[in-house]
């Protein structure tokens, strides 16, 4: 099992030739279904039969096979009995260049139940688009089910999605430009790139941009609100906000130190600072409102209180949503899920 562009695959390969992998599956995942993750799982019968989890954007997980010079074959359909009576958000894969460097990225604009590129015209009234940046930062995003995205698109927003560098399934390289450099410049242009166009095609409206990501995404919300006032709101969702600290609270304390920067953090004090939101807070004017679960070990509220207080010290409309018994999963029981949306949603609207 693989990603490759935000697709999440199944291949075959034998001893002899271990670099030459032959497709079996594809659109493997739809086991979490917050955010569209890679996921998923698969099993093979002794006679080469794989049984998959297939998802799309418009279903979560159902069981699919595929046989040898046979087409995949759907097997069950879990939720047929409720998308049936849904018009659900449509999801269309973009790519763009980022401004930074020429880079491609790829991307997936979800667009609200009803809406049709083809029967806008140049006197179409632009809908508000929201960016949600996913965490890791090394995972992806993909065309997979998004129960949140759902939600949010059903409110009448358009959702851009990314997978900006640094994000896994295209290639080591791609992976490494935010190597011991995260948050940074690039990946901050490979997002506004991408609602650029979205803003060039006439569909999403300039003055009502709206951004949210939770924790590697949670980071790049609390950064990018610190180099531009584009958006008209934000929700950092457990963020990281003071890499000094944080080596302090976090439970991944080795890992960080280790692999993320080149030095403990009291030798190098200044470059940990460099690469914090908190550095840029100065900056910020954009309505932001911070949530976290109160009992999350990776990215502990303590964080997440910094940046709120630095806020209401600068006298910038903020909030913070404390998640009682949440840990850094917070979605992982269904009534989080509608909370945490709930709250990003009221934020938003009251700053529309």
């Amino acid at each position: 099992q693989y990603d490759n562009q935000g697709i999440t695959r199944i291949g075959f390969v034998t001893l002899k030739k271990p670099d030459q992998v032959r497709p079996v599956a594809t659109n493997i995942g739809g086991t979490t279904i917050g955010r569209p993750y890679t996921s998923g799982t698969f099993s093979v019968s002794g006679k080469g039969t794989v049984a998959y989890t297939q998802t799309r954007p418009e279903h979560p997980a159902d069981v699919a096979i595929a046989r040898r010079n046979q087409p995949p074959r759907l097997i069950t359909r879990l939720n047929h009995d409720l998308f049936s009576q849904r018009e659900l958000a449509r999801t269309t894969h973009i790519t763009y260049k980022s401004s930074f460097d020429g880079q491609q990225i790829h991307g997936w604009v979800v667009t609200p139940p009803g809406f049709d590129p083809k029967a806008r015209t140049k006197t179409s009234k632009p809908l508000p688009v929201m960016l949600e940046i996913h965490g890791g930062p090394f995972a992806n995003y993909g065309e997979r089910f998004s129960f949140e995205i759902q939600l949010y698109a059903a409110a009448g927003y358009i959702v851009l999605y990314t997978n900006p560098r640094g994000s896994t399934g295209y290639g080591q390289k791609f992976a490494d430009l935010i190597d011991h450099n995260y948050p940074s410049e690039g990946d901050f242009q490979d997002m506004m790139s991408g609602l650029d166009v979205l803003i060039d095609r006439g569909w999403a409206d300039p003055r009502r941009q709206y951004i949210t990501g939770g924790s590697g995404g949670g980071i790049l919300t609390a950064w990018v609100v610190g180099k531009t006032g584009r958006f008209q709101a934000a929700v950092a969702q457990k963020p990281v906000i003071n890499w000094h600290s944080f080596i302090g609270v976090t439970d991944a304390y080795p890992g960080i130190a280790r692999y993320w920067f080149h030095h403990m953090p009291w030798e190098e004090p200044q470059r940990y600072l460099a690469r914090s939101p908190i550095s840029l807070v100065g900056k910020v004017t954009t309505p932001t409102m911070l949530l976290t679960g109160e009992d999350d070990h990776r990215t502990p509220i303590s964080e997440s209180e910094q940046f709120y207080q630095a806020l209401k010290l600068r006298g910038v409309d903020t909030m913070m949503v404390r998640v009682p018994g949440a840990s850094h999963g917070i979605v992982a029981r269904p009534s989080r899920l509608m909370v945490k949306v709930a709250h990003v949603l009221k934020w938003f609207e009251v700053h529309r």
